[in-house]
């Protein structure tokens, strides 16, 4: 397992821009996919992207594509979520998580997660 720290999460208007990181310990990290989920209060937690181990391969819940784009560093042992044209339905804490997944991933492929960061977006 690698331990993960989510970070980039904050308020910002409907139709800004955030960029959330993931980062990661251990050398295991570049060989673990990443995938991004968030989850909004009293809601269960949804899958929004994903990238494979080595970057080559990304998967996107149809609500977020075109405006979100997963990419990652494995020199740096990050991965990144970069959020275009938010809306206020984007609101929720954000989590990353690793693990050795299939894919296209399921949620429960992923056994390492972070705390989570808090995006809001106001209207």
């Amino acid at each position: 397992q690698v331990q993960l720290v989510e970070s980039g999460g904050g308020l910002v208007q409907a139709g800004g821009s955030l960029r959330l990181s993931c980062a990661a310990s251990g050398r295991a990290f570049s060989r673990y996919a990443v995938g991004w989920f968030r989850q909004a209060p009293e809601k269960e937690r949804d899958f929004v992207a994903a990238i494979s181990w080595s970057g080559d391969s990304t998967y996107y819940a149809d609500s977020v594509k075109g405006r979100f784009t997963i990419s990652r560093n494995n020199a740096r042992n990050t991965v990144y979520l970069q959020m275009n044209s938010l809306k206020p339905e984007d609101t929720a804490v954000y989590y990353c998580a690793a693990d050795r997944v299939t894919w296209p991933p399921r949620t429960a492929d992923f056994g390492s997660w972070g705390q989570g960061t808090q995006v809001t977006v106001s209207s």
